[in-house]
């Protein structure tokens, strides 16, 4: 068979095919038309008739009872105390209260058992390495001021001194 009569053949079938279906659905709905019930009736008009009302009266708004003026109050005076000064803190020895989350490093101590250093590992805080040893951070800095920044920069390695008589 050539191309050209191979497409007409083709084009015959599809023809073919195109026109059932349309058949099919054409018959589908002149049946399915005939299934309705009879068409509804006109909707109904009504009419509505307004009668005027009485004209009504208003409600009286009650008169708020007068007020006394009001007697002169005494003013009232209060003292005002300044804060007492903050006790100075008293540098002394790191008490380690265990390890807490912001300070897991390792710790060196003396012979004697007393704290020297502590050395910085991945997530502590200049702040709670203070917390750990029981020192104010003030007091942790003057000990350490080769700690740049009040504390926000310390690197993992970095060994901070814990011994108050000396500074590193």
């Amino acid at each position: 068979m050539t191309e050209s009569a191979l497409s007409r053949t083709t084009a015959v079938r599809f023809g073919a095919r195109h026109a059932v279906a349309m058949g099919v659905a054409l018959a589908s709905a002149l049946a399915f038309t005939g299934c309705s019930g009879a068409p509804a009736a006109p909707p109904a008009t009504v009419f509505v008739t307004v009668e005027p009302t009485a004209e009504p009266t208003p409600t009286p708004t009650p008169e708020p009872p007068a007020a006394e003026p009001p007697a002169a109050e005494a003013p009232i005076v209060v003292e005002i105390e300044p804060n007492a000064p903050a006790a100075p803190v008293e540098p002394g020895p790191a008490n380690d209260l265990g390890l807490v989350s912001g300070a897991m490093g390792p710790v060196t101590t003396a012979g004697d058992g007393a704290l020297l250093t502590y050395t910085v590992v991945s997530g502590d805080a200049f702040f709670d390495i203070a917390q750990r040893f029981d020192l104010p951070q003030q007091q942790l800095l003057k000990m350490n001021p080769s700690i740049p920044s009040l504390g926000t920069e310390i690197y993992i390695g970095q060994i901070v001194n814990l011994d108050w008589t000396t500074t590193r």
